[in-house]
């Protein structure tokens, strides 16, 4: 208690000192440690986690439809006078515009950075204000966003036949099915099919045979659009709330419902479809688009697989890929007994997650690698009770600074962890100072005078202004770094995000802690007191003579 009274009447001039004071013999300090810690780990498990940081590029497509212009008049009257128009907006990076027959379009792409929504309606708005510009027999242009966050998948999964009798419509079908799935999971935002062929029916016309009946393609295509309506009639609502819907059976259940279309008449009597084409059930075997070729190991040797579907699977802006992919895997696990039953194999060709994951651990790993080397020095160097302390701040400043890049929406990727490496030797400096003046003022001949709260106090006290400003320096090293545009600004931006937020840390750790701990693990040389008594003697003998 009388120590405690006693460090009451220290005078301290810096920040540096009054944390020191107030903290010492605080019984709070133990606590914001233990609190400072668990919210680190907290903060290390449930920040999203991603490979690399998401960079923000938009972009756009104003498409515009002239049925009859051939890709020059497109150019001359759609295409170029938009693109001198959307100039005007401010922002924009980019402009390419494609002519084709019957319909222009216009890409743009907005600078990096900009905000999307904004920059979206800003696009819109200039289209709107110019529609009365458009030529006459222009469509109503269409403005579709690009949406570059959701538009690059983290998990992709190829589904391909284990034996030749599997077709491509059938892993459809059932690919269709795991997909409504995928798409309920949380925090998925888009999925898609890639390589996929549709079941359709096909239908090939004898040109010589349909020259021989006198009849165009255009009487064949309108007589298979009567088979195209189904619209049901919707009458009012019954008295128990229910709609009542009148429809007709499907008019089309197999090949010969097409095949026995009456297509015209000649010399009075009807012509079938069946009489100038062949219909067969198939696939759109028109779409060239296919998934790559795969390669998949049986019994010892790679076959290839070309009939395959790929899903592929994206997740909402800021969430935790390593999770998103964990369920999707989990998911996909529900339907194996159903792939197996009908043949079909799948290989997953793309785990964003795990490799989000993986490289997270590994700059972990790396970080406690770099925490214990510093540790090892300072045994050397101080001693091991004094590299204790040190190498208790690490993990606390780093837990604060993941704290707040929690709170402001960041994530833990590998630029983020390499600001954490790159000022790893930043962060002990503030809190080597702090120990190795203690350990000076703890050896110096005076202490023996002085109670230890009043050497540390004072030890931290005094070094204090010059520990802020050389931090505080360090800092706005980094603060130009947050200026730097374009892709390599936003792809640095978590450096300058993190860093000065870790210095500062390392000030508050270093000022509260270092002193406490220093009571708890230091104590005053026992030689001190004989080199003063020594001294004294041999001043009195001096005196004397």
């Amino acid at each position: 208690m009388e120590n405690k009274n006693k460090n009451k009447d220290f005078k301290v001039n810096d920040i540096a000192g009054k944390l020191a004071k107030y903290f010492l013999h605080s019984p709070l300090t133990p606590i914001l440690a233990v609190f400072i810690l668990a919210l680190g780990y907290l903060s290390l498990v449930v920040t999203p986690r991603e490979e690399d940081p998401q960079i923000s590029i938009s972009g756009g497509s104003v498409i515009v439809a002239l049925p009859g212009a051939t890709p020059k008049e497109i150019e001359n009257v759609i295409v170029n006078p938009l693109e001198r128009k959307l100039k005007e907006i401010k922002g924009i990076d980019h402009i390419y515009g494609v002519s084709m027959n019957n319909v222009g379009v216009v890409n743009v792409m907005y600078k990096i950075g900009q905000n999307r929504e904004i920059s979206n309606l800003k696009l819109y708005d200039k289209v709107m204000q110019n529609m009365d510009k458009l030529p006459k027999g222009a469509m109503q242009p269409f403005v579709k966003p690009f949406d570059i966050d959701i538009d690059i998948p983290i998990v992709t999964i190829a589904f391909y036949p284990k034996d030749k009798k599997v077709t491509n419509t059938i892993i459809y079908k059932t690919v269709r099915d795991i997909q409504q799935r995928m798409n309920a999971i949380k925090n998925v935002a888009k999925t898609s099919l890639k390589g996929v062929h549709k079941e359709q029916y096909n239908i090939k016309v004898n040109l010589y045979k349909l020259s021989g009946y006198h009849i165009s393609l255009a009487q064949i295509a309108n007589a298979l659009k009567s088979l195209a309506y189904d619209v049901p009639n919707i009458k009012d609502r019954t008295k128990n709330g229910k709609l009542v819907v009148f429809g007709i059976k499907n008019a089309i259940e197999n090949a010969n419902d097409i095949k026995n279309i009456i297509i015209a008449k000649y010399l009075g009597s009807p012509v079938y479809l069946r009489d100038v084409a062949t219909v067969k059930r198939g696939t759109n075997f028109q779409d060239k688009r296919n998934a790559d070729i795969i390669f998949r190991k049986k019994d010892g040797k790679f076959s290839k697989s070309i009939d395959q579907v790929t899903l592929t699977i994206s997740k909402l802006k800021g969430t935790n890929a390593v999770v998103v992919a964990k369920a999707v895997q989990k998911e996909l696990k529900t339907f194996q007994k159903t792939l197996n039953k009908q043949g079909i194999g799948y290989i997953l060709t793309r785990n964003y997650g795990k490799r989000a994951d993986d490289a997270v651990n590994e700059l972990v790993f790396h970080l406690l690698i770099s925490i214990v080397i510093i540790a090892v020095l300072l045994i050397f160097v101080l001693g091991w009770r004094e590299s204790i302390i040190v190498t208790f701040t690490v993990p606390a400043i780093f837990a604060i600074t993941l704290f707040i890049a929690y709170l402001t929406g960041q994530t833990i990727n590998r630029i983020t962890l390499f600001a954490f490496l790159l000022s790893l030797g930043l962060l002990v400096d503030a809190a080597i100072i702090v120990i190795e003046n203690i350990h000076r003022h703890l050896h110096s001949h005076d202490s023996v005078d002085k109670d230890l709260d009043e050497i540390l106090i004072e030890a931290t006290d005094e070094i204090g202004p010059p520990t802020n400003i050389a931090t505080f320096a360090i800092i706005l090293t980094m603060i130009p770094m947050a200026f730097v545009g374009q892709m390599m600004g936003q792809f640095m931006k978590p450096i300058p995000e993190n860093v000065p937020v870790a210095l500062v840390a390392s000030l508050v750790i270093a000022y509260i802690f270092t002193p406490y701990l220093s009571r708890l693990l230091l104590k005053k040389p026992k030689l001190h007191h004989h080199h003063h008594h020594f001294d004294k003697k041999q001043s009195e003998n001096g005196d004397k003579q």
